[in-house]
């Protein structure tokens, strides 16, 4: 049975040791999908959506960004990272809005985390900017996608 990498032997919650790790090329994508009610994809307008407070897409491309560059203040054993790339792609699927968040880095440790926080906030950023259209805006789901350049890759079925 896998241990948590993130509890000691003592049963402590503990930061891992990356120290004698080789630095390498990390990246992950990761995926939120925001489900919009009918009120709301009423909105949709060329690709974005322009809700009582703006451009929804492009405000929320930024705050997943700065979300990506602060993981390291919201997950307490998240290590910091130099992020060398991020971007997001996100589309407009009927009623839904499909972020994606890739995140990379040269480092010790993934980037995992990091892709998974800047996809969230982003789905989080488009539910605070309409929800004064209406509040039954769902946050489906937020996966990670796929991971490559750590000890092992993964990619989601």
């Amino acid at each position: 049975m896998k241990k948590l990498s993130h509890v000691s032997a003592k049963n402590r919650p503990r930061m891992v040791d990356v120290g004698a790790k080789t630095a390498t090329r990390r990246e992950a994508v990761a995926e939120s999908v925001v489900r919009l009610p009918a009120a709301v994809a009423k909105l949709l307008r060329g690709g974005e959506i322009h809700g009582p407070k703006g451009p929804v897409i492009q405000t929320a491309i930024v705050a997943g960004t700065m979300a990506v560059k602060n993981t390291v203040s919201l997950i307490p054993f998240c290590h910091p990272l130099p992020i060398e790339g991020c971007d997001f792609d996100i589309k407009l699927a009927g009623r839904k809005v499909v972020i994606r968040c890739r995140v990379s880095a040269v480092h010790k440790t993934g980037v995992e985390m990091e892709a998974l926080v800047g996809a969230s906030a982003a789905a989080l950023t488009v539910y605070d900017m309409c929800k004064a259209v209406s509040p039954e805006i769902v946050i489906e789901r937020t996966r990670l996608l796929r991971k490559t350049g750590g000890k092992r890759d993964y990619a989601a079925r």
